[in-house]
């Protein structure tokens, strides 16, 4: 009995790593992206609005992400439909840390 009890407790320990690292790109972009916006709040190249938006973007993938992997596999329509929100989601950062609209300062 407890033979069983640790068997099935180290499969599902292992299926929880396995569904962790099925999106690895996925996770080292997003973290790309949140550096990004922290170097681009820092600068002040991000107003306000252009952080809650890059915030909310990033967001959004996360919970595409989660939907992705609840059955357990992302399949590869679902990899590229991640990967073509955070292309937008990499654009739209781009435009708006380089449109010359600079955050005011806070003195």
């Amino acid at each position: 009995m407890k033979e069983s009890v640790a068997i099935v407790s180290f499969f599902m320990l292992l299926s929880f790593f396995v569904k962790a690292q099925q999106t690895p790109r996925v996770d080292q972009r997003q973290q790309n992206q949140k550096e990004r916006v922290q170097q681009g709040v820092a600068s002040g190249e991000l107003t306000r609005n252009e952080t809650a938006h890059a915030v909310q973007d990033q967001r959004h993938i996360r919970k595409a992400e989660r939907r992705a992997k609840a059955d357990g596999t992302v399949t590869g329509r679902e990899r590229a439909r991640l990967h073509r929100k955070q292309n937008k989601a990499s654009r739209e950062l781009r435009r708006n840390k380089n449109d010359q609209q600079d955050r005011p300062s806070a003195n």
